[in-house]
């Protein structure tokens, strides 16, 4: 059986507020009632030591002390008798009083004997005190003082009326109260579950008003940040398979053209269709376009491998100057079929803290892309010690990059010519985000500068030594 919350809520309100009310009435009931009782017998033994104390100094035997008195208390309904030391009523006259022995007992003793509420052996159910009447130090009788309980019932009956009344209008603005606040509450969880229901459908603008008053205000401050979390791992999402796609197509791109020339020559061969003198230009076309396969795949796999941190680097000190010499051997043959010249210059004993494969590493994807969108021109290799770091410049004369394009080089296959299927410069796009990414490893910094049409300059900062080591 499905209960609403609000009618959960008011339930619980209610049933705790009867228990209370009825446990509170139960006391005060009980505490009014003895209260009551309490003061009647107060006042019959006031009333009672009043006439033996009168009775003590009367001449006339007190005939006229127990008139009086006699007036007086049957005007307040209540009855009083004297008796002797042989339970004998001496007044008014006639018969035994009727005591159980332990009150007999006690009042032989000296002692006063309260009764609240009698009902057997009185006419009427009363509250009666007994009082001795000691005389010279001996005990010669007492004096027994009734009144009837009905009138203090009826009090307390009356005080009860009054307590249920406020009971009930008390539990009636509890129930208007208990309603109120409950509509409150359950109207904040009902917010809290509509913007839940929009955020499982992917709404993600869903925001709830936010407090520190109670454990609500802060599940909903707690919602608004599971939210702003969720929204930013959905666009992260969002971004990462826009970019698997563009990889996807990158990727698709780069395979088709090799493929295919790789492909057709072998088709040319098979079917006799490449004349002898050109078979072995295509042999050398089909083991070119392999071999640029090969260097796809690799820089994929070495990507990966740098991006999910799994390489490990034997760093060391090594002189800068040397570095840049062996990349300025490996690259001047490339750069002479473009009539490129690479230069070097870097101040002399300059240490570069890194590891050295992959210091190579960078230093050649950089400046073969400089080569690649470079003809007739100067590649400067230059290195020098600054403040806490080495600092390397590669800088070419070229065909330079875009200004809007130049946080996008870092991106995968990403190329500063788009119309690369055309693009006289080809190669893939995948050197610059290895090399950033090594860069990061070796905590370092890369920046470009370029403009369209006036070259465009690396800059590549590590920390020396001993600041990575403080």
């Amino acid at each position: 059986m499905k209960i609403k919350y609000i009618y959960q809520q008011i339930i619980s309100h209610i049933s705790i507020l009867v228990v209370a009310f009825l446990v509170l009435s139960i006391l005060f009931t009980h505490y009014i009632e003895t209260l009551v009782y309490t003061n009647k017998a107060d006042e019959l033994s006031e009333y009672g030591e009043n006439i033996i104390h009168d009775l003590q100094l009367s001449r006339d035997g007190g005939e006229t002390v127990l008139n009086e008195y006699n007036h007086v208390l049957s005007g307040r309904n209540i009855q009083y008798m004297i008796f002797d030391g042989t339970r004998r009523i001496v007044y008014p006259t006639g018969g035994r009083i009727l005591l159980k022995d332990e009150e007999w007992n006690k009042i032989q003793a000296g002692q006063t004997v309260t009764v609240k509420q009698e009902r057997n052996r009185f006419e009427q159910a009363v509250t009666f005190v007994l009082l001795p009447y000691i005389e010279h130090g001996s005990f010669i009788g007492g004096i027994l003082l009734t009144s009837p309980i009905s009138g203090s019932r009826e009090m307390i009956s009356q005080i009860n009326q009054y307590l249920w009344y406020a009971v009930v209008a008390a539990l009636i603005v509890a129930i208007l109260l208990s309603w109120v606040l409950s509509k409150v509450h359950v109207n904040r969880i009902k917010r809290l579950q509509e913007a839940t229901s929009l955020v499982s459908t992917g709404d993600y603008s869903v925001k709830l008003p936010a407090s520190n008053f109670d454990e609500i205000g802060e599940l909903a401050e707690d919602f608004n940040e599971m939210v702003h979390k969720l929204k930013e791992s959905n666009e992260e999402i969002e971004s990462l398979e826009n970019r698997r796609r563009q990889f996807m197509v990158d990727v698709s791109h780069e395979l088709r053209t090799p493929l295919t020339t790789i492909n057709g020559v072998i088709q040319g061969l098979k079917n006799n269709m490449i004349p002898e003198a050109e078979k072995e230009k295509s042999i050398r076309l089909v083991s070119k376009e392999t071999n640029r396969l090969i260097r796809l795949v690799n820089e994929n796999l070495d990507y990966e491998k740098i991006r999910s941190n799994q390489v490990k680097l034997q760093k060391s000190n090594i002189e800068l100057l040397d570095a840049l010499e062996i990349i300025k051997d490996q690259l001047d043959i490339l750069a002479d079929k473009k009539n490129n010249i690479i230069t070097v210059e870097s101040e002399p004993h300059v240490m570069i803290y890194a590891d050295y494969d992959r210091l190579i590493q960078i230093l050649i994807n950089i400046t073969k892309n400089s080569i690649q969108f470079t003809e007739n021109g100067i590649i400067s290799l230059r290195g020098k010690a600054g403040y806490k770091e080495t600092i390397i410049e590669i800088e070419d004369n070229g065909i330079g990059i875009d200004p809007e394009d130049v946080e996008s080089i870092w991106r995968r296959f990403y190329k500063a010519d788009l119309s690369r299927t055309t693009n006289p410069y080809g190669e893939f796009g995948l050197g610059l985000s290895i090399v950033k990414k090594l860069v990061q490893l070796h905590d370092g910094e890369i920046e470009v500068m370029s403009e369209k049409g006036k070259g465009a300059k690396f800059i590549i900062r590590f920390p020396i030594r001993d600041l990575q080591n403080g």
